[in-house]
């Protein structure tokens, strides 16, 4: 498989990278410009993985050449005025040496756009939101959905303004681009305004259609494919950027693998120790497990420097060890994540040793360079080296890698997504999905990148949301906050299927119980577990855990918190309007502590529940402008006041019909 994949919407001033797919790196591959606007001067290099720079908007055709074959991908540029502005949209964090390989552009585009300097990319870690860079409405949002009429397949397009936009749906344009290797010419279609009709005999095994809604700028594409069936002229249609549904009704639960069971003397190996937990986090709950990286590594306890991408590290036991510990935790109904690190390399790997400071060995083109010899890397981490992504041998590498470990986990967390090209990720999805299309993708960027949703990832970090529950937990925020924060998602151009990881902590953070103390971790809490998006816990979070990376305190639990959050995952277990599904809608209320104070409603189907959130202090009384039935679904106990309702740190009330 080595054609570059679907095709691309860009505007001027982007660039995107050109990779064939599946390569063998002792292949000849070479890229050309086969059609472009006709006041285009843009051309290609040599090199088997290219970057298209656009100087004209039009329809443009890469070719790629193989040994065996030639490929067309399809590339979409809109004017320079078209690109994605507005809130969600501004570039953050620290420039690193990667040039191409680690770019993320903007916050609201994973696209990269031509300026001086080495490169950029969005932070890693804590830090501030990024500013908007320029004026207009925003970016619209598109969903697609597929039918089977009689003898057609029709396609249609549901564009969404941006929430502060002016514009209605109808007014939104939709540019709809056929999947280049599907075989199907665009004069076999029917395009009318938001709708596209193709007939079933011109489909041979599968129609790809993607699509974008245009306004002031373009959203994130949306993807549908038309499958045939067999040879009984039976079709299905499957919408292929959703999340697995499995994926969105999960608690996640983050286990720092060196120290969550650390305390166990008589197990063999750390895996068996997980082993032997596996019953707690049954009972508590949680469903889904997210370890941290599992491989050879260069002795730092995080693991997240590897020096081996397809061996178990020795200090955690072996492939078998590893395997009995997910097939331990299928059989209780949890799924795991394995976390897969592939930006960059520990600077102990072999192969990184052999390079360093020298230009003849194998391996040196493996790797970025700095003018002054050292490897490319961000923020100064002395450790790690970064893969340059236009080396065939290094995604080679990797792809095999992703292979071995998909194999036994039921979903990647990829770390530092924001540094590996969108190419190898959209590679990464579609070679997955054909496997197993319930195979669960999470992205960490931070911030957040609506492209990324873009035939890339399913749910991604709300970085957004855990930044503002920090600045409410700190006080510097108002709680209402937390609602313009969920409601970004959409500011940032996140079409509506995009789903999101909610959490307050990580082994990247402080405990922010430290942080913010007792009240405010118990509202934090509940917001995590009532808010849209998946809940993630950080292993020992439920116990009132302090120190990051400590070995966890299993005797000094402390019940009151553990209770807290045994409460709140039986909520989120029994009320599906909590989920991911249900919708957020805000409404009125007040308080004496109004800053410390967030009411919200949840409503699912007929379902319909008020959320209260109390970051301040002891118990305060809330008054909501509905009528609720004022027995707390949290506590079970009534919290009826003569002016509102009770609240210490979370309720939920049912809305009355």
């Amino acid at each position: 498989m080595n054609h570059p994949g679907q095709p691309q919407f860009i505007a001027v001033g982007d660039a995107i990278q050109l990779a064939p797919r599946d390569p063998d790196p002792d292949a000849e591959y070479s890229w050309t410009i086969s059609d472009a606007p006709i006041d285009s001067d843009t051309s290609l290099g040599d090199d088997p993985v290219e970057h298209f720079v656009p100087d004209a908007p039009g329809r443009y055709v890469a070719t790629l050449t193989t040994p065996h074959d030639t490929f067309n991908q399809t590339i979409r540029v809109f004017p320079s005025s078209y690109q994605p502005t507005g809130e969600g949209t501004g570039a953050t964090g620290v420039s690193g040496y990667s040039g191409y390989s680690g770019y993320s552009g903007q916050s609201g585009s994973g696209r990269p756009q031509q300026r001086s300097g080495s490169g950029f990319a969005s932070g890693s870690g804590s830090g501030a939101l990024g500013e908007s860079q320029g004026e207009g409405e925003g970016r619209p949002r598109v969903r697609l959905d597929g039918d089977i009429v009689d003898d057609e397949a029709v396609i249609t397009a549901t564009p969404k303004p941006h929430p502060d936009s002016s514009r209605d749906a109808e007014e939104l344009d939709v540019e709809f681009l056929l999947d280049d290797r599907d075989g199907v010419e665009e004069s076999a279609v029917t395009i009318d305004g938001h709708e596209l009709r193709a007939p079933l005999d011109v489909i041979d095994d599968e129609l790809r259609v993607h699509a974008v809604a245009i306004g002031d700028s373009y959203s994130v594409a949306d993807a549908v494919s038309i499958d045939r069936l067999g040879d009984e002229g039976d079709f299905a249609v499957h919408r292929l950027y959703d999340p697995p549904q499995w994926g969105k009704e999960v608690t996640l639960y983050e286990i720092y693998v060196r120290g969550y069971a650390a305390d166990d003397d008589e197990a063999e190996t750390t895996f068996e120790a997980l082993e032997k937990r596996l019953d707690y986090m049954e009972d508590l709950g949680v469903d889904c497990l997210w370890l941290t990286p599992v491989l050879q590594h260069d002795g730092a306890p995080h693991g997240y420097n590897i020096t081996d991408f397809f061996s178990i590290a020795d200090d955690l036991g072996d492939r078998e060890d590893y395997e009995s510990f997910v097939d331990a935790a299928h059989e209780r109904g949890m799924s795991v994540l394995f976390d897969l690190v592939l930006n960059h390399s520990a600077r102990d790997h072999p192969y990184f040793e052999d390079a360093y400071q020298n230009p003849d060995s194998e391996y040196y083109d493996w790797y970025e360079w700095q003018d002054n010899g050292e490897p490319g890397t961000y923020f100064g981490w002395e450790f790690i080296a970064n893969f340059d992504f236009t080396n065939l041998e290094v995604r080679r590498h990797l792809l095999d890698a992703l292979d071995t470990w998909a194999e036994v986990a039921d979903g990647f967390r990829c770390d530092m997504a924001w540094a590996v090209p969108e190419s190898f990720w959209k590679e990464m999805r579609e070679r997955l999905k054909a496997i197993d299309p319930e195979f669960l993708l999470l992205d960490e960027t931070i911030p957040y990148i609506a492209d990324f949703h873009e035939g890339m990832f399913d749910i991604h970090f709300d970085t957004t949301t855990y930044f503002t529950l920090r600045q409410v937990g700190d006080g510097n925020q108002p709680a209402e906050a937390i609602l313009d924060a969920v409601e970004g998602r959409q500011r940032s151009a996140f079409p509506d299927h995009a789903a999101f990881m909610l959490y307050m902590e990580n082994h990247d953070e402080t405990r922010y119980i430290v942080d913010c103390g007792d009240a405010a971790t118990k509202a934090a809490a509940g917001a995590v577990f009532t808010l849209p998006g998946v809940p993630m816990l950080y292993g020992g979070q439920e116990l009132g855990q302090r120190g990051r990376r400590d070995h966890l305190a299993w005797d000094h639990v402390r019940e009151e918190i553990r209770d807290h959050y045994d409460q709140l995952i039986d909520l989120k277990q029994e009320y599906p309007a909590l989920s991911s599904n249900g919708d957020l809608q805000r409404i009125d209320y007040d308080a004496d502590n109004e800053d410390e104070v967030v009411a919200f409603g949840r409503e699912s189907d007929d379902d319909r529940y008020i959320v209260v959130l109390n970051f301040g202090e002891g118990e305060t009384v809330v008054g909501v402008d509905e009528t609720v039935d004022a027995t707390d679904l949290v506590s079970g106990e009534s919290r009826a006041a003569e002016e509102g309702l009770t609240v210490d740190s979370v309720a939920v009330f049912e809305a009355a019909d």
